[in-house]
C-alpha cells in the first residue's frame, strides 16, 4: 500500500500518546505534521509581513548584511548561493539567518557569530527575537517526546540543546521567469540538524521522497507545521529515525509570477555536543553505522562545504 499522506498530530494530547504518535510517524517518513503548538499566532503573521518587507528591499541593500566569511551563519545569503548536495544547479533562492544570542564569554563563540540586523524594516529584531524564542521552546517540547519514545529519560536532549547553534531561516522563492536546466526552488536534500519546525508557506511545492520511491506533498493545512528529521538525530539513531530526502518543487505555470516564503527553525545541537549512536538503537540486525564520534559542529562545518555555504 503506497505511502500517500502524512497525519496530523496535536501537541495538546497527552504526552504519552503524542510521543508514540510522532516517533511513529517519524519512522514511516521521516516527517510528521503537528497542530496546536505554542507559538503565538499574531506574532506569525508580523513575520510573514516583515519578511516580505526585508525581501522586497534593493539588492545592494540586502547584500551589505551578507558576509562570506561566516558561511551564511547569521544575516544574507543572496540568491542563488546555495546548493542541493550533490546537485548540479543551485537553489532559486535568498535567505536570511537568526540564531542564538549567547551570553558573554561563551565558550561556544567561535562556532557561533553574533546576529546581524537590518535597519529596516521597522520592528524586525523585537518580533523574530521573540518567535525565535517561541519556536526554541516549541522545539524542545518536542525533543522531550521523542527522547521518551527512545526509551530515553524526556530531559535527556537538554543539555545537548543548552546554548544550541539553532537557526531560524527566512526563505524567499522570487517569481520564476525563463528557468533553465535542472534548477528548482530547492534541490533535493536532506536537513543538517536534529530537527526541523517549518510554518506552513502560502504556495505551495514542499515535497518528501517516500521509502517507495514517491514524491508527496509535505504543504501543511493551515494552523499545522511540518517537523522533521535532520541528519544529526538519524546518526544518532542509527537511522532509526530516517533523514528524508525533501524538495520545494518549481510552481505551476499559473503561480510562476508570485513569490513564496517560508520560515524553517534548524534545531541544532550545541556546537561541543558529540554525536554518539545510541546504545538501544545498535543491534545485530542493525549494527552501529558510526563508531567514531563526532562533534555537532564538526558535522556541520562538513555539511555546510557540501552545499556551497563554506569553501
Amino acid at each position: 500500500m503506497p505511502l500517500t499522506s502524512l497525519p496530523v498530530l496535536s501537541l495538546a494530547d497527552d504526552a504519552a500518546s503524542f510521543s508514540k504518535a510522532i516517533g511513529d510517524s517519524f519512522r514511516t517518513f521521516g516527517f510528521a505534521m503537528v497542530k496546536d503548538f505554542d507559538i503565538d499566532r499574531e506574532l506569525i503573521d508580523q513575520a510573514w509581513k516583515l519578511s516580505e518587507e526585508f525581501f522586497a528591499l534593493p539588492e545592494d541593500e540586502k547584500r551589505g548584511y551578507h558576509n562570506p566569511a561566516i558561511a551564511g551563519a547569521r544575516g544574507y545569503t543572496p540568491f542563488g548561493v546555495e546548493i542541493a548536495k550533490d546537485a548540479k544547479a543551485h537553489d532559486l533562492k535568498e535567505f536570511w539567518h537568526i540564531g542564538r544570542d549567547l551570553p558573554d564569554g561563551s565558550p561556544l563563540a567561535d562556532s557561533m557569530p553574533p546576529n546581524v540586523w537590518p535597519a529596516r524594516p521597522e520592528g524586525f529584531q523585537a518580533v523574530f527575537s521573540e518567535l525565535y524564542r517561541q519556536f526554541d521552546a516549541t522545539g524542545a517540547t518536542i525533543l522531550s517526546r521523542i527522547a521518551t519514545y527512545l526509551g530515553l529519560d524526556e530531559h535527556w536532549f537538554d543539555k545537548g540543546i543548552e546554548d544550541g547553534n539553532s537557526v531560524m531561516r527566512l526563505l524567499h522563492y522570487p517569481p520564476l521567469q525563463n528557468v533553465e536546466g535542472e534548477a528548482i526552488r530547492a534541490g533535493a536534500h536532506g536537513d543538517i540538524n536534529l530537527i526541523t519546525l517549518l510554518l506552513g508557506a502560502e504556495e505551495a511545492g514542499l515535497e518528501l521522497l517516500t521509502k517507495d520511491g514517491n514524491w508527496i506533498s509535505a504543504s501543511p493545512p493551515e494552523g499545522a507545521m511540518v517537523i522533521n528529521v535532520g541528519d544529526m538525530l538519524e546518526r544518532m539513531t542509527n537511522h532509526a529515525l530516517p533523514s528524508t530526502i525533501h524538495r520545494v518543487r518549481n510552481p505551476n505555470p499559473e503561480r510562476a509570477a508570485f513569490s513564496r516564503y517560508s520560515m524553517p527553525f534548524f534545531l541544532h545541537l550545541r556546537s561541543d555536543f558529540p554525536i554518539v549512536t545510541l546504545p538501544q538503537c545498535i543491534s545485530e540486525a542493525n549494527p552501529d553505522r558510526y563508531p567514531v564520534s563526532i562533534t555537532a559542529d564538526e558535522f556541520l562545518q562538513q555539511r555546510l562545504r557540501e552545499i556551497g555555504l563554506k569553501k
